[in-house]
Formats: structure tokens, sequence, C-alpha cells
């Protein structure tokens, strides 16, 4: 159960930076001009987090037999 809850932890310290980078993407894009090397470089870290998520996620479902 200790596993579990460290996967807990980190799936919602991901959420936390992949809002966090989410509302500082639209920040940044709503006061042109902007940066859209920097833009692209958030989006690309967010997408990876998404990623990390979903895979970790997978990993505390249960696996369902049908």
């Amino acid at each position: 159960m200790e596993d579990q809850e460290i996967l807990k932890q980190k799936l919602n310290d991901l959420k936390t930076e992949h809002r966090n980078l989410d509302d500082k993407i639209a920040e940044m894009t709503a006061n042109p001009p902007f940066d859209q090397l920097l833009v692209q470089r958030l989006k690309k870290r967010k997408l990876a987090l998404k990623d990390q998520i979903a895979k970790i996620d997978s990993q505390l479902m249960p696996d369902i037999i049908a």
C-alpha cells in the first residue's frame, strides 16, 4: 500500500504542475507579444506531464478481467 500512496502523491504533484503550466501559458498568450519558443517549450512540458499522469493513472487502476 505504501507504493500506492507514493504514486498518488506523485500524481497530485504532476496534476498541480500541469495546471500551473496551463495557467502560465494562458497568461503569456493573453498579452502579446510573447515568446513563442518559450510557449512551445511549456506546451511540450505540459504534454510530457500529461503522459506521466496517464501512466500513473493506469498503474493505480485495478486490472479489470473481462
